[in-house]
């Protein structure tokens, strides 16, 4: 078998030696060629490489969730082809690592690998659904590229958080999840549509769902992690499924308080609830549109303002070996 290595230097939980240990690993089990990222879209661009390669069987990302979702990006550039795309591994070194842990994978990188490595002797592995997302057509972001994402969406609140922290790390903060709860307030604090939300839910065949202030969707659950806690934001999401949706329709501080304890004690039977919650399960299409523009997230990469995003749930887009 071989296989290409992407590793991301700047991954917050390995070291260089660690990192070493690893290569060391799997190439006494296969031909591997190890590539260290340069910039941001360089492992989407080894993901394309290793898809256009006529004799590269596996691809292994090290790294976090954004190393993940740009090698995946890179696999599937033409498209989802089970039989004719690399199979992908995925080894943590991020700092929540959401995709590995959710397809059962140890959270730490040396355990990880031990875990593919015995995966591959037995030729386990799983096809898992993706979510797809692009620029809505007849509208000011129908330019925007297509994309892939694993785990998670997000239009609003949340992604507006995912900007705070992105922000805060190109100016030397680590990410930590304390920094994560800092911007949760201060996004709370700023958000000034959380009380009259400018969010439509638009699904063919169903009356549309208005005045949303935070719209979460989920490709599988849990939706993230706190530490070692999981939270399930839809809990019946998964990589076997299309899309679930989560919507609130009010941010106002009792309504924060209600749900952000919902979501600290979700669990896999009970995710968030309330007059002011939808739960949508299994949408194959759908689109989310806005009065305003709102910042836009993907598999915890801050995108920018969208006003308009069009999701569609792709079932056995990808082959994982767990």
């Amino acid at each position: 078998m071989r296989a290409l290595l992407v590793v991301n230097p700047a991954a917050t939980t390995t070291s260089a030696r660690t990192r070493d240990v690893l290569i060391h690993a799997l190439a006494s089990e296969m031909k591997l060629e190890a590539v260290t990222t340069e910039y941001r879209g360089h492992a989407r661009d080894l993901g394309r490489r290793a898809a256009d390669s006529d004799d590269i069987d596996l691809v292994v990302a090290l790294g976090g969730d954004g190393t993940v979702n740009e090698v995946v990006n890179g696999l599937l550039h033409r498209g989802p082809d089970v039989d004719g795309v690399p199979k992908l591994a995925v080894v943590p070194g991020g700092s929540t690592n959401v995709f590995a842990r959710a397809l059962g994978l140890p959270n730490d990188a040396v355990e990880a690998t031990g875990a593919i490595l015995d995966a591959l002797e037995h030729q386990s592995e799983r096809t898992v659904g993706l979510g797809l997302a692009a620029g809505t057509p007849g509208t000011e972001d129908e330019s925007v590229p297509e994309r892939w994402f694993t785990f998670c969406a997000g239009l609003g609140f949340d992604a507006g958080v995912v900007g705070r922290v992105e922000q805060k790390r190109e100016h030397g903060k680590r990410s930590t999840h304390a920094l994560y709860v800092r911007q949760v307030v201060r996004q709370f604090l700023d958000e000034a549509h959380r009380r009259h939300g400018t969010i439509t839910l638009d699904v063919p065949g169903q009356d549309p769902v208005t005045d949303l202030a935070l719209s979460i969707i989920c490709n599988t659950a849990p939706w993230t992690y706190l530490g070692n806690r999981p939270v399930y934001a839809s809990p019946k999401a998964s990589f076997d499924t299309a899309l679930d949706v989560l919507g609130l329709k009010r941010l106002s501080t009792a309504a924060v308080a209600r749900y952000g304890t919902q979501l600290l004690t979700s669990s896999p039977d009970r995710g968030p609830r309330g007059k002011h919650a939808v739960s949508l399960h299994d949408l194959t299409d759908f689109t989310l549109h806005s009065k305003v523009p709102l910042p836009f997230q993907m598999d915890g990469d801050h995108l920018g303002l969208r006003t308009s995003v069009t999701f569609t749930g792709v079932r056995r887009a990808l082959r994982v070996i767990v």
